[in-house]
C-alpha cells in the first residue's frame, strides 16, 4: 500500500506504525508493506512486518525523483512488481529501466 501523501521522514518504526494505524486506518502487523514518501520524492521509507518485527528501508535517489501518483490524502495499493521497481530507481509510471548514479559529495566519509 503506498501513502499518497508525504510523511515527516524523522518518523522511525514505530512513528510509521502509528501513522499506519491512526491515519491510514489498517493495520501495520499483517505483513503488508506500506511505502511512505517525502515531499521532495527523492526519497522512500517501506515498512512492514515480518513476522518477528517491524522492518524499514530508506531508499535516496541521487540524480533523479520518483514519479509519485497526484499527493492527496489516502492510500493507493500497487502489486508488488511496481514497488520493487520503485525501489531499483525506475519510475513508477513508464518502468524505463535503471541508470547508475554516483553518490552525492560529502554523503558517506572514511572512518580513521
Amino acid at each position: 500500500m503506498i501513502a499518497t501523501k508525504p510523511v515527516d521522514f524523522r518518523k522511525g518504526h514505530d512513528g510509521l506504525a502509528a501513522l499506519v494505524k491512526n491515519e491510514l486506518r489498517k493495520e501495520p502487523f499483517t505483513g503488508t508493506v506500506f511505502v511512505f514518501r517525502a515531499k521532495r520524492a527523492d526519497r522512500l521509507k517501506l515498512l512492514y512486518w515480518d513476522g518477528t518485527g517491524l522492518v524499514m528501508a530508506y531508499k535516496r535517489l541521487e540524480e533523479h525523483r520518483f514519479t509519485w501518483p497526484a499527493i492527496r490524502d489516502g492510500l493507493m495499493t500497487l502489486e508488488p512488481r511496481p514497488v520493487r521497481s520503485a525501489v531499483l530507481g525506475a519510475r513508477l509510471a513508464s518502468c524505463p529501466g535503471h541508470r547508475s548514479a554516483r553518490p552525492r559529495d560529502g554523503g558517506v566519509t572514511a572512518a580513521g
